[in-house]
């Protein structure tokens, strides 16, 4: 028994040696193509957006089109911005992004999730301020699925008493 528990002090101890230099890792490093840009994929809802972000004058093509065009509500176009604003990085990139599946709002919220995603891609002392404001994490929220015997998810059909 006393073995054990020794067994257990020095893997206690190897772990916290182990630990700080774990801490220490190397600063992360820029990932940039060939042509200077950084990729990433969000995902909203059914949503799913491929996105490309390069140095440029701000501006934003979604599938071919302009940002006004694709996103024709200002609050779908506030959502893509908001990640530029963030980071104190508004109008510096140009971003292509095609996106495909769900509708407008879960487009917008996938597109928004790949331009922070390949920011801090581009330059990783963005990282902070986007994982502050909660822009790098998947919002897994989707519609629950139709039950059988139910109007709706959950719903029950109109009751009768005669």
């Amino acid at each position: 028994m006393a073995d054990e528990i020794k067994s257990l002090d020095d893997l206690k101890a190897a772990v916290s040696t182990a630990a700080p230099a774990a801490a220490e890792a190397a600063p992360r490093a820029p990932q940039r193509d060939k042509l200077g840009r950084s990729y990433a994929t969000g995902k909203r809802k059914d949503a799913v957006a491929r996105v490309w972000i390069k140095p440029g004058s701000g501006k934003v093509m979604v599938n071919g089109k302009d940002i006004n065009s694709y996103f024709a509500r200002p609050v779908l176009q506030m959502i893509l911005r908001q990640p530029f604003q963030i980071t104190n990085v508004e109008g510096q990139f140009d971003v292509y992004a095609t996106v495909a599946g769900g509708g407008l709002s879960g487009q917008a919220g996938a597109v928004k999730h790949g331009i922070s995603k390949a920011l801090q891609l581009y330059e990783p002392s963005l990282r902070g301020a986007l994982k502050a404001a909660g822009f790098l994490t998947r919002d897994s929220r989707v519609v629950e699925r139709k039950k059988y015997g139910k109007a709706k998810a959950r719903r029950s059909f109109q009751f009768s008493k005669r």
